[in-house]
């Protein structure tokens, strides 16, 4: 699998960078968010606490995902940030129960 980095727009405010990307994996399966999350944050030289995959999507018949992800200044600066159910995506929290009526 390779990615390539399409855009990186650095956001100051919120100790961030976004990032639109594109994996290549033709030949193989969809990747796993855990196996982008991880090239992604080798090609940024950042740890890989600190990536957060918002959004990624397969194209039908081309071995070709697009994404979108978060890189922070920090993991506590993600945690601050980000809703819980991305964080529990990402392996960075526990999802939390919601009790059924």
């Amino acid at each position: 699998m390779k990615i390539e980095i399409e855009s990186k727009n650095p956001n100051a405010l919120l100790d961030r960078t976004e990032v639109s990307f594109v994996a290549d994996h033709r030949g193989e399966g969809s990747p796993k968010r855990a196996d982008v999350k991880a090239k992604l944050a080798e090609a940024l030289a950042v740890g890989k606490d600190k990536v957060i995959i918002d959004h990624m999507e397969t194209e039908f018949g081309m071995g070709v995902s697009k994404g979108y992800a978060k890189v922070y200044g920090s993991a506590e600066s993600a945690k601050k940030f980000e809703k819980n159910y991305l964080l529990a995506r990402n392996g960075l929290a526990e999802p939390k129960k919601v009790a059924k009526k």
